[in-house]
């Protein structure tokens, strides 16, 4: 059976922690360099004292077992040093646990003191403080609290199991390297990342990050430890023993308790700012926008093997949305922790204004569709320059000629898919066509006619090599065969002005229904777009909006889904439990759907019931108007800001892709036919 929402951290880890033979660190090596590491355990400004501090080294692969480095108690003042020898391998993955074991005065009466079992061996209390080390430069001092364990707890919350952290390259490297961005383990403090623009004062990231400390402090230094726990306990799961796996459980499950949880928070407040008012879900959701001037309409997002997020963009950067912004030109490339890749972003290749198409091939190249996307009062023509595809090497490279590659039918091309064999699927927006590009090969390109398709749009690749493409203008799906050959159209089940098209790992295609929106293709106009996008007032989920699931044999399910935060429906994506993810166009919020594997979903929950808070799902002040979404290696959700929430015409974009961590399962990249697994 498939883990569920992560195996959390159980008593084998914590047992590590007792004395003895049994427990001592394993030998290092021979060549390892020794080292030491300063630390400090703090609650706030006030020291802990007493805590049994243990560095661990990550299990490299799933399920494997973690090393213990050394170990530490912390003094009166909360310090404390590990003596350790530091790993060889350079992508290796350090954490701190600190047990405070019960807090002082909260034993239950007749319980064994400071959490000692009934044979005198040390089980764990239920307050425990954790820091990550792998990821970013070791600090001087570092710093355990409850902001570094809230990190810790999202970032890295799907990588633990019944012995501990762990996990595959790169997924779990990478998530290491993001929870640098939400706290600073050199001060205890708020990232600079998480302080700053975007995110800073922009939203409400920030303030939540400490009011889910203040929650951990409600144990650790309030003694709520009963109730804490309580709260986070997610149904059909065992109830959290610590704070640590109490924060996991949360971020697992974030819609469970979310009112409860916040005024535990207010019992103890100890970091500020904190939020003024409970959140329909604690997901924690932070902005990227790269060196701050390059983003300007991002498109769509598709990731390599690595984790590096490839990023298309509408148009060319600009601050001020009266001014008339042209085509973009460049490709954007992020690291797994939101930083421009070196050289980034790319030009050339022929891009302009590109659209919701971009993919990574099994080669490692990424493949972006010029729509030619702009505002209004740019004096470009743009019908020469929208029936192209570009590709770039993985250093950013422009493979393809000045122009583009061009042929194969391509006109606006929107959706763009990858299979396994390397071949590359263009929806063919102003051709009611579908380009196929057989294994790479741009001079191979050939047009493959889809006459029951009008303004073919999303595309996907199932896991038999089959591709999906819906087609906006006449509210259906058509399948192809891996070459290319008409297997059979798709209508009903709910398919109004469908978008995008995800397949899970068992065949199944979710479709998202925008339920308005005329895409501005072929004789459908920019106008007629932007008239759409004006019926949304923000009152209500709009006409039509929801999901359709279709089966592999092209059978849509009776009825589409339409709940759990479905308002303007996008971007869809599938996780590695095979749960569904869906952006919205509006709304500021994702939609989180129980997918065809029932094991993943909470107990006795239905395929498309919303595991997202129904009504609002997960929403956020750091969403604007959304169009592609996508889950990398690490479990994170990104989406693109694809237009500002009140979208001037001149230059309608966004500037941010914006990243729920740790929220979903991981998947293997490049997407190549269904998730899978890393």
């Amino acid at each position: 059976m498939r883990r569920r929402h992560g195996v959390l951290l159980t008593a084998a880890l914590l047992a590590q922690l007792a004395a003895g033979p049994s427990h001592a660190a394993a030998p290092a090596p021979a060549g390892w360099e020794s080292t030491d590491q300063c630390g400090v355990v703090r609650s706030g400004d006030t020291p802990l004292g007493g805590a049994e501090v243990t560095l661990y080294q990550a299990g490299d692969g799933e399920g494997a077992a973690p090393r213990v480095l050394a170990r530490a108690r912390s003094a009166e003042d909360g310090r404390f040093t590990l003596d350790y020898r530091r790993p060889h391998d350079p992508r290796a993955v350090l954490y701190v646990l600190a047990d405070l074991g019960r807090p002082a005065g909260r034993a239950p009466q007749g319980a064994p003191p400071d959490g000692a079992g009934p044979d005198g061996a040390r089980r764990g209390g239920p307050a425990v403080l954790a820091a990550v080390l792998g990821g970013a430069a070791a600090p001087p001092e570092l710093v355990v609290n409850e902001r570094t364990t809230v990190a810790v707890a999202y970032a890295l919350s799907r990588f633990t199991g019944p012995d501990g952290v762990s996990g595959p390259h790169p997924g779990l490297q990478n998530a290491a390297a993001v929870a640098h961005n939400l706290a600073d383990t050199g001060t205890g403090d708020v990232a600079a990342l998480l302080a700053a623009p975007p995110n800073g004062a922009l939203t409400s990231t920030m303030a939540e990050f400490n009011t889910l400390a203040d929650l951990l402090a409600a144990c650790v230094t309030g003694g709520a430890c009963d109730r804490l726990f309580d709260l986070a306990r997610s149904p059909g799961h065992d109830r959290p023993r610590d704070t640590l796996r109490a924060a996991v459980d949360i971020a697992h499950d974030p819609g469970n308790n979310a009112a409860g949880l916040f005024d535990l928070a207010a019992t103890t407040p100890t970091y500020r700012p904190a939020l003024p008012a409970a959140p329909d879900a604690w997901t924690v959701a932070l902005r990227y926008d790269g060196n701050g001037r390059e983003l300007d309409g991002p498109g769509n997002i598709a990731f390599d093997a690595d984790g590096n997020a490839w990023v298309s963009n509408n148009y060319r950067y600009g601050a001020d949305p009266a001014v008339p912004v042209c085509g973009g030109r460049t490709v954007l490339k992020f690291t797994p922790a939101g930083r421009d890749a070196p050289g980034a972003p790319y030009r050339g290749g022929g891009l302009y204004g590109a659209g919701f198409g971009i993919t990574v091939d099994a080669r490692g190249s990424a493949w972006v569709g010029n729509f030619g996307f702009q505002g209004d009062g740019c004096p470009v023509d743009p019908a020469p320059l929208e029936r192209s595809v570009s590709r770039f090497a993985a250093d950013g490279t422009a493979l393809s000629p000045r122009e583009g590659w061009r042929g194969g039918g391509i006109v606006q091309p929107q959706g763009m898919a990858a299979d396994r064999a390397g071949t590359v699927w263009v929806a063919d927006c102003g051709g009611d066509s579908v380009t196929r590009i057989p294994e790479g090969d741009a001079t191979r390109a050939r047009e493959v006619p889809t006459p029951a398709l009008s303004k073919p749009f999303g595309a996907a690749v199932d896991p038999a090599g089959r591709l999906w493409v819906s087609g906006n203008g006449n509210d259906s799906v058509q399948v192809l065969a891996a070459d290319g050959t008409p297997e059979r159209t798709v209508t009903g089940g709910g398919l109004r002005r469908p978008l995008a098209v995800a397949t899970d790992s068992r065949g199944y295609a979710w479709v998202s229904n925008s339920g308005i929106l005329p895409v501005p293709c072929g004789n459908t106009t920019a106008d007629d777009f932007a008239a759409a996008v004006g019926t949304d007032t923000g009152s209500g989920p709009l006409p039509g909006a929801s999901v359709t699931l279709i089966g592999p044999d092209g059978t849509p399910a009776p009825e589409p889904f339409t709940d759990g935060g479905l308002f303007l429906p996008w971007g869809v994506a599938v996780d590695g439990d095979d749960t569904v993810w869906v952006a919205n166009f509006g709304g500021h919020r994702v939609a989180r759907l129980c997918g065809t594997d029932l094991t993943a979903c909470p107990p006795g929950f239905r395929t498309g019931q919303p595991i997202s808070p129904p009504g609002t799902g997960y929403p956020s002040d750091g969403l604007e108007r959304n169009t592609g979404l996508q889950i990398d290696p690490s479990g994170n959700v990104w989406l693109a800001n694809n237009w500002r929430t009140v979208p001037v015409r001149t230059n309608p974009g966004g500037h941010e892709l914006v990243v729920l961590v740790g929220a979903a399962a991981p998947v293997r990249t490049p997407l190549q036919g269904g998730p899978a697994r890393p």
